[in-house]
Parts: C-alpha cells; structure tokens; sequence
C-alpha cells in the first residue's frame, strides 16, 4: 500500500483501509455471479442467433397467467422475469442502499462526498451525450439507459486485478455503484412510469403505513410482512409505476439495526455449558438470530439467489440480440445505438473523473487514500459497464421492436468496450 503525495502520486507505505466484512462478502457474492451473468449473456447471444432462434423468441413469449378467482395476471414470461423476479433484485439494492445509509459509507457525508458527487456526475453526462447523438428524435425517450453501473460486472473486472486495486478504490466504485442505483431508481419511478392511476397509488401507499406501524410495533413475525410485500407489488403493478419500485421501497423499510447487542450474544456463548440443553440452544440461536439486523439477514439469504439465479435469468431472457444486416437502418436506431455506446465508454468516464476532480478541486472532498487520478479515471471507465440496469431501462422506453434491439445492441457492446478499455487503464495505473 502506497501514500498519495501532494501531487497524487506516491511517496511511501502507509497502512491501508481494510474493506470491512460484510461488504468483502458483498464484493465475493457480485464477483461470483457476475461470472454466471456473463455466462447466461453469451448463451442468450449464441442462442438467438442460431439456426434455433425460433425456440428462444417462442419462450419468452410463452404467456403464464396466475391468479385467484376473478383476478388474473396474465404476462409473457419475459415480463414475469422483469416485472416479478426482478423485483426481488430491487428488493436486495434497497437493502444494500439502508445499510449503506445506516451503517456505511453513505452514513458519513464527508466520505460519501466524492463516489456520490462523482456518481451523479456518472449519470448526467452519459444522459446528456444520449440526447446529444441522438438528436432529440425517435430515439430520445432512451437517455436514461446509459446513467447505469452494473455492481457484478464492474466489480469482477476490478476484482480480477486482484489486491493490486487499493482497498478504497473498490469501496470508492462500490459506493458509486449503490448511488448510481438510487439515481437509476428515480429515473425509472420519475420517468418511466405510465398511466398513472392515482386510487392505486393511494392504496400501495396505505399498505407502506402499515407495514411501517407493525414494525414500530415491534412486530417480528415474517408472514404478515410477506403477505403485504405481496400485496404492495400487486398495487404498484396495477398503479402504473414500475411494479420493481415496490422492492426498493421494502428493502428501505428494513429494519438495519439488531434489536439485541452482537455482544449479548457472544457472553451468553461463552457462558454457556459445555452440554447446553435444548432449551439453552433453542434461546441462543433466537439471540444470536436478534443479533443481526433484519435488513442484513435477509440480504445475506437473499444475495446468491439475486446474483444466481434472478439476474442471470434477466440476461438469458432479455441479452439474446438478434445481429443480422440492417438491423440499424430503422429511424433513429443507428443513433439509439451510437448514443448509448458513447453514453457508457465516453460518458460515464468523462462524468465520473470529470465531477471527483471538481468535487477534490472545490475542496468538498478528497482522493481517497493509496489512489491516484490515472486510478479514478480508469474505475470512471470499468463504471461504464451498464449492462443489467441499462437493459431494464431499454425494455421500459421503448417497445418491441427496432429501436429496443438497437438499444440493446448498443448496451452489450458499450459495455464490452468499457469493460476491456477501463479494465486495462486500471491495471496499468495500479502498476504504475
């Protein structure tokens, strides 16, 4: 580990900044997955443009209805993936997002100072790029497809460089990634939501209320919380917004303190006798399970399958691109594609590096410690890889069709390219 001079570059060894456990189990859960993400990407490609790409479209198109009585949902089964699965994905950054507010980076302004000001730029200028190739025409209503960081992605490609990336230039692109899924967040709820239905929204909001008082009633029981989340999914459905806002809003009403001191439990372990009774095991494992705050507990049960399981489906569901001649000549799909590659390689590196140096040179913040600027404006770049967000918000603008496959075209291979460039402009700053 390295000291940064006044001039940002090094001038000895100093102790560094150690990545606390809960997120280095974070860090490995998105490393793994992002290699079955990656996996599932390539098949979805390989499959859609085989000689049995009939079978692949006949799929996802299949329809699956559920329902009780009168009430029916009936979706194709890519929807049931976006809609339903990935609500539990929303779910988990929600949890993420009220740890980090409770209990990490985000809890402290001055640290949270430079990924978040260095995150919202991330996401203006890539916006603004967008709409500046694309010109305002056909394709204008997909600017908030490139504002995205994919976690798994940009994580693996850092973590592949291995401990040569300072400990706080992984928490620095972490913190990013967890705002830049706050602003996606607000895009999608603000943006890409439509006909409203106002008595919905009433009702979803009512379920919240009460979902808040059974928890300042201490209420633990976990089914009266399932049947509302339930419930709440279905009311955002039927409300207009984006039924995946529903898991935001429940991971933020977690709960992200213990209700009994970590402590607490470890004396009554280390007091315990050597043959404890059933009883005494049965009263420590209910500590030891109220040491551990609900937010944390259900993200870590949650984690593998989100990364697995539910974003890996997303991709093999929604990556499987067609390429075939002429699939840009429609209006404005050349410009959808070119201005979402430019938004990730060109816009997300511009923005980033772009707003950590205003942000350091105002003095509102400073370089976190062992890092370089030739380090932050490789990480900007590897933050170009938008993948999972940036497809879920090409299938909210626009419909089937030629401008969604451009927009897709564009995501797969923007974050190709920002994963190769950015990749290789961290290793060689790291070594430098």
């Amino acid at each position: 580990m390295t000291q940064p001079d006044n001039q940002g570059g090094y001038a000895g060894p100093i102790p560094g900044r150690q990545v606390p456990s809960a997120v280095r189990r974070l860090i490995d859960a998105e490393v793994s997955g992002g290699v079955v993400l990656l996996a599932a990407a390539i098949v979805a490609m390989v499959w859609a443009n085989s000689p049995w790409k009939g079978g692949y479209e006949t799929l996802w198109h299949t329809e699956v209805s559920v329902g009780v009585g009168r009430f029916i949902l009936r979706e194709d089964l890519r929807h049931w993936v976006n809609d339903a699965l990935m609500t539990i994905f929303f779910l988990v950054v929600g949890l993420e997002i009220k740890r980090e507010l409770v209990d990490g980076d985000l809890r402290d302004p001055r640290t949270a100072a430079m990924p978040a000001i260095a995150a919202v730029g991330g996401m203006v200028v890539p916006a603004l790029l967008y709409v500046l190739v694309t010109g305002g025409g056909a394709g204008a209503r997909g600017w908030g497809i490139p504002i995205a960081t994919d976690i798994a992605f940009s994580v693996g490609v850092v973590a592949l460089l291995g401990s040569r990336v300072p400990a706080s230039l992984k928490l620095f692109l972490l913190t990013l990634s967890i705002v830049d899924d706050i602003g996606a967040i607000i895009v999608i709820g603000a943006f890409y939501s439509s006909d409203l239905r106002p008595a919905m929204l009433g009702v979803a909001g009512l379920i919240v209320l009460v979902i808040v008082a059974l928890r300042r009633h201490g209420v633990l029981w976990v089914l009266p919380y399932v049947v509302l989340g339930a419930a709440l999914w279905l009311a955002t459905y039927a409300s207009g917004v984006h039924a995946t806002i529903a898991g935001v809003v429940l991971g933020l009403l977690a709960p992200a303190t213990a209700s009994a001191p970590a402590s607490v439990a470890r004396r009554w372990a280390a007091d315990m006798r050597d043959e404890a009774s059933a009883a005494e095991l049965k009263d420590l494992t209910r500590l030891a399970r109220h040491a551990v705050s609900p937010a944390e507990r259900i993200g870590h049960l949650l984690q593998p399958w989100t990364s697995l399981v539910v974003v890996p489906l997303f991709a093999l569901a929604n990556a499987g691109v067609t390429v075939k001649a002429g699939a840009l000549d429609a209006p404005g799909a050349m410009a959808v594609g070119a201005g979402i590659i430019v938004g990730l390689v060109v816009g997300k590196t511009v923005g980033i590096a772009g707003a950590a140096w205003l942000a350091v040179r105002t003095g509102v913040a400073q370089l976190p410690e062992a890092t370089s600027w030739p380090m932050i404006v490789a990480v900007a770049g590897v933050a170009g890889i938008g993948f999972t967000v940036s497809l879920f918000v090409a299938e909210l603008a626009f419909d089937a069709g030629a401008l969604q496959e451009a927009a897709k075209l564009g995501v797969l291979t923007g974050s190709l390219l920002a994963a190769i460039l950015g990749g290789a402009a961290l290793r060689r700053a790291c070594r430098a």
